[in-house]
Order: structure tokens, then sequence, then C-alpha cells
């Protein structure tokens, strides 16, 4: 018998997070476990400290199951940006005559499109829908049940590094789990917090991390581009630690005190606990060193938005720890771009923090996964007793 349960594994730029879940009421997770581990994260393209990842993963899976008392017989694993590719694929599949679309013909186009996908040295891991196109011109979302002589589409194909499938790979059969799948983290974030109505139009969804970054171009139920760099919120910390020669945890807690539409003058401070005494730290000169890494990171978005969107207007959106927690980041980064953005985070009440974007996302397509999995078993059922 099928689990009820999913359990997914969320590479974050500091943490990495584990939770085991099933389905709840009005689109809800029911989250039956639960378990993170710090770690030196990824940058450029690479982990930092590749030889400590079996431990704070096998320490994440062990907590999950330990906290929920259950199994995990098969993971989720989402690929970060950093380690992702996206292309995008016209095709076109041609009937013989008239006829009513299904599974089949919709496969036969995907098909079709990916044998135009060239990317050497990454493994297609997913396949989404931009647009279907029938034989008198119309776009549609979805062309089942649709007559026609002709389907075309747009393709978004995402790809993950082969490296990076490795490293994990082998790290996970060395604990003894069977079954493994891989998701686009930024395709799944994407898809969970951006409406239908909105991915139809197109939508631009940015991510600033801790140490990573993305900018990610939605539209249907595909990226059609993705961008990403390796700057984020806690390089703000690491700014404030060696201007004000204070320690990172120190930085860490003066920089949740921070107030960056607060127009400080020489007479304003903040307090920071150093060496366990209540120290003032200059305001005005706090607020400078974050501003001017948030600079670096308008700028790095600007350079992502031109190429995605040029002068075209489309809504941008935010989530992430790295700025969204940081009292007028998302306000100040908004003023840098020259466009308002909606911070956007899971509607459930206690899981409503932009940090939780990434890991909710994958959780909500496994389970979306699964019910498929089960409707398409019945109705294999269902056609069986017909014949």
């Amino acid at each position: 018998m099928a689990s009820k349960y999913v359990s997914c594994l969320d590479f974050g730029s500091s943490k990495i997070s584990v939770m085991i879940a099933e389905s709840g009421i009005n689109n809800t997770f029911n989250i039956r476990g639960t378990g993170e581990m710090e770690y030196a994260g990824f940058y450029n393209g690479g982990f930092v400290e590749p030889e400590k990842l079996y431990e704070a993963i096998a320490g994440c899976i062990l907590k999950a199951e330990t906290n929920s008392g259950l199994k995990v017989e098969k993971l989720h694993i989402g690929v970060p940006a950093e380690f992702t590719f996206v292309e995008c694929k016209n095709s076109s599949v041609a009937f013989n005559k008239r006829l009513k679309i299904g599974d089949e013909e919709v496969a036969n186009l995907f098909s079709l499109a990916s044998r135009e996908v060239k990317h050497d040295g990454a493994t297609i891991i997913s396949r989404s829908p931009i647009y279907f196109l029938l034989d008198d011109s119309r776009k549609v979302i979805d062309p089942k049940g649709e007559v026609s002589t002709r389907l075309s589409g747009q393709i978004s194909f995402t790809l993950a590094d082969n490296k990076f499938i490795e490293l994990i790979d082998n790290i996970v059969k060395n604990m003894g789990l069977k079954e493994v799948e891989y998701v686009s983290s930024s395709l799944a974030e994407s898809l969970y917090l951006l409406d239908p109505q909105v991915r139809d139009s197109g939508a631009i969804l940015i991510d600033v991390g801790y140490l990573t970054s993305f900018v990610a171009l939605v539209k249907g139920d595909g990226l059609i581009a993705l961008n990403q760099f390796s700057v984020g919120g806690g390089h703000i910390s690491a700014d404030l630690c060696q201007i004000l020669q204070i320690s990172f945890k120190e930085a860490e807690n003066l920089k949740r005190k921070v107030v960056l539409s607060l127009a400080a003058t020489d007479s304003d401070y903040y307090e920071v606990t150093v060496n366990g005494n209540v120290t003032p730290v200059s305001a005005k000169l706090t607020n400078q060193i974050v501003a001017s890494r948030l600079d670096m990171i308008v700028e790095l978005i600007n350079r992502c938005l031109i190429k995605m969107k040029g002068n075209s207007y489309l809504p941008i959106f935010i989530t992430g720890g790295g700025v969204c927690l940081l009292k007028g980041g998302k306000d100040y980064l908004s003023k840098g771009i020259g466009e308002n953005m909606e911070m956007l985070s899971s509607k459930i009440p206690q899981l409503s923090k932009p940090t939780y974007s990434s890991i909710l996302g994958l959780l909500d397509l496994a389970l979306k996964e699964q019910k498929n999995q089960k409707v398409g078993f019945f109705q294999r059922i269902k056609n069986w007793f017909k014949k």
C-alpha cells in the first residue's frame, strides 16, 4: 500500500531541512516530522564543505524520522538554482485527422521537444508546459479534451548539474535510500507561491537567500528563464562583522535590529551585546553598511531583470529570508529596482515565514504528484473494468 506521506529535502544556503508531511484540509499540510542542520552551504556552483554533507543530510533525516515515527521511503530532493539550468523549446505534432487530445498526444509533444534539449553535463529533471497551441491558433493551458488536427506548444525543461546529482546520489545510496527524485526548488517554489492566474500572464519571482539568490521568469506551469548570483543576507552580516569589528553572531543579532526606514542621525544608536555587555553601535553607520550591500543586490537583480523582461511589464514578487526578514529591506529593493514588489510566503499561519518558501514548495509538488499517481491508478482500474 502506498504511503500517505511524502518526504522532502531542501538545500538552503545556510541549512539543510527535511520535512515529512501529508495533505491536510483546505490545501494545507499536516507536518509529521522535521529535521534541520546548519551547514556551510554552497557558493559559486559548489558546496563549501562537501565532505560534511553526509553527516548533515543523515542528521536531518534521522531527526525527521524520530519526530514523526515514520520511515523515509522515497526522498524528494530539491535542486537549488545554483545547480539548475532552464531551456525552453517550441514543438509541434500533426495528426492524420481531427481528434480529441489526451495524455498520449501531450506526452508525444513533450518527447519531441525533449530531443531538442542539448545541455552537456546536465540531466532533465522536469518538463513543464508554458502554453499549448491548437490548429485554430488558440492558446490553451490544458489541451486535454480539445479537438484539433495539430498540437503545438512551448515546453520548459529544468535540468540539474550532473556533478550535483552524482554527489548526492552517492550520499543517499550509502544511507540505504533506494528511491529518490530530484526536483527544481525554484520551479516548486514558483508553482506554490504564485497563483495560476498570475503565472498565466507571466511573473518574476526573486528569492534572496542567505548566501545565494535567484531570479526566475515564471509563465504557465514552467520557468522561461532562471538566473542566480552568490550574494545574500549572510553577506550583510559579514560586512557588519568586518567593519564594526564584532563577532559574526553579534552581527547577526545587530542585523535583526536594523530599521532601514529610519533616517538615522549621529546621535541614534542600536544596542548590541558584545562580550556579555550591552554596547551602543551607531545606527547611521550600521544602516549605511547594510544599504551598501543591498545596493549590490539591487544591481545584480537589475542585471537579471534586463535579460528576462526587457521593457515589458511583469509583476515582481520576492521571498526568502535574506532580505524579507530585514525591516525595510523589501521597500529598499523596490526603490532600487524602480518597481513595487510584493512579498510572498506560505498562507499557512505556522509556516508563513519566507524562509519556509522553498521546502513547502517541494512538499506541495510531491503531494500533488502523489495524488496524480493515485488518480492515474484508479483510472487504469476503471478502464480495465470497461474493457
